[in-house]
């Protein structure tokens, strides 16, 4: 019987697996808030998908994923 395989479990807090690969929150939007746009903040609002290149890092620390 071999041993289960932690996740990282930094990574699993930050990315969700998704039929195309992995989703991120957008960085800038935790605080400091006052002296953005509304649309700036509003465009940081949406997830967007990890870069390809970034996809095998994370399927890495995402083992059960």
């Amino acid at each position: 019987m071999s041993n289960k395989i932690k996740s990282h479990s930094g990574a699993a807090k930050r990315f969700k697996k998704t039929a195309n690969g992995f989703k991120h929150r957008q960085a800038h939007r935790a605080h400091i808030l006052t002296k953005k746009s509304t649309k700036r903040k509003r465009h940081l609002r949406a997830q967007l998908q990890v870069n390809a290149s970034d996809v095998p890092l994370i399927k890495r620390m995402l083992p059960g994923v």
